[in-house]
């Protein structure tokens, strides 16, 4: 039972400052289209088709990265999925976003500029403290109503997410709303048969606690991607370590080492880890190595077949199935083995199923899955993870006091 308001209790006809989450993966600069531009879309049609004036706050990479970009691709993506045009505005709350937002019209859809370009949006402080900074305190008395729509960063104690709901009326939108609901239910769900979580992507420090916090309700854990690789290494395998100049493991062995050994030797019976890795070898074609005979000295990208075929059997008997994260770089065909064998094979069954984390939603679109045929696909990542471990989401928590 939600405690927030939704944009059910709406007034129609109003301006509203909407903040989404449409932050994306960049190639050679272009940003590009996933599973969340669709959801978000759908909220804000909603919005539109009831004669509100919508201006949307959003964020892209963080400062330094490559995928540190502006919002005008963005506002592209989105005008294809409307339908219609989206205005895109350089500017986030100087004068040039203050004239495009008093210009908005019922029905009316702009984009303003990458909020991460604002210095106060950035840095963690407490809601009150977003709320009073000069970004908040500028918009906030542009718009009739503020509309948090962005699920998968409400773990982010930043000034678009948090401040705003404490300056003005505050609604939770689609996208919010569904998310939180279905994310939520999983920690009170039980289940009488088997139970598993299948793990993988780059953090460490993301997936440990969630071993950890939902033991009582996951009967195994399915491990890949570099995750995957660095408790191999605690085990005694020579992977997870940097090569060829990749800066994925080192930092995270020497930071979370203790911990990963810990785990490793408390839930040993109940971690799975492969049995084989893939790599690209001379002629860049797909090569399979057993994890016994791993001599590190290459990336390796996938977890083998075997592997694959194994995890995809233990899904196949289970009665519910949740994932965080990919088991390889699937994005690349030869890699996607682990990934969407893992994803095909909780297609095929009736258990219940929540794909967790924007990345291996993408997957599912990637390799013509249906989404249907998942309980759940969460376009969340982070919030995600703290939705199973039980941790408040900050960006929740304002929405409720706002209510």
């Amino acid at each position: 039972m939600t405690t927030f308001k939704t944009i059910d209790d709406l007034e129609p006809a109003q301006r509203l400052l909407v903040r989404i989450d449409v932050n994306a993966p960049v190639s050679d600069g272009v940003v590009q289209d996933n599973r969340r531009f669709a959801r978000h879309a759908e909220t804000i049609a909603e919005l539109l088709a009831d004669d509100h004036a919508v201006a949307l706050l959003a964020h892209q990479g963080r400062p330094g990265r490559d995928t540190f970009v502006t919002l005008e691709g963005h506002a592209d993506v989105l005008a294809d999925h409307l339908g219609r045009n989206v205005e895109y505005v350089p500017d986030t709350f100087g004068e040039e976003a203050l004239e495009a937002i008093r210009n908005l019209e019922a029905g009316d859809v702009l984009v303003l500029e990458n909020a991460r370009m604002c210095e106060e949006e950035l840095p963690e402080e407490a809601p009150e403290v977003k709320a009073d900074t000069e970004f908040v305190q500028t918009l906030a008395p542009e718009f009739d109503a503020y509309v948090n729509d962005a699920y998968s960063a409400a773990h982010r104690s930043h000034a678009s997410l948090v401040g705003f709901p404490l300056a003005m009326d505050a609604y939770a939108g689609r996208v919010m709303e569904t998310e939180y609901t279905a994310n939520s239910a999983i920690r009170k769900r039980e289940f009488d048969g088997t139970v598993t979580m299948v793990l993988g992507g780059t953090k460490a420090e993301d997936l440990i606690p969630v071993i950890e916090r939902v033991d009582d309700t996951v009967d195994r854990f399915c491990l890949g991607g570099i995750v995957g690789e660095l408790f191999l290494r605690a085990d005694g395998h020579d992977v997870g370590y940097d090569v060829d100049g990749t800066e994925f493991f080192d930092h995270q062995w020497d930071d979370h080492r203790e911990t990963i050994e810990r785990v490793l030797s408390e839930y040993g019976d109940r971690l799975l880890l492969a049995e084989d890795l893939a790599s690209e070898d001379g002629a860049g074609e797909r090569a399979e190595t057993a994890v016994g005979e791993i001599e590190k000295e290459t990336s390796y990208l996938d977890v083998g077949s075997d592997t694959a075929e194994r995890y995809a059997d233990l899904v196949r008997e289970s009665e519910a199935v949740f994932v965080k994260g990919a088991l390889g770089v699937f994005e690349d065909e030869r890699f996607a083995t682990g990934t969407v064998e893992v994803l095909s094979a909780i297609a095929e069954t009736d258990c219940f199923s929540v794909v967790g984390g924007g990345d291996t939603a993408r997957a599912v679109d990637m390799y013509d899955l249906e989404a249907e045929d998942f309980s759940h696909v969460s376009v969340a990542g982070g919030a995600y993870v703290r939705a199973l471990t039980g941790e408040e989401l900050v960006g929740v928590d304002v929405l409720e006091r706002a209510a």
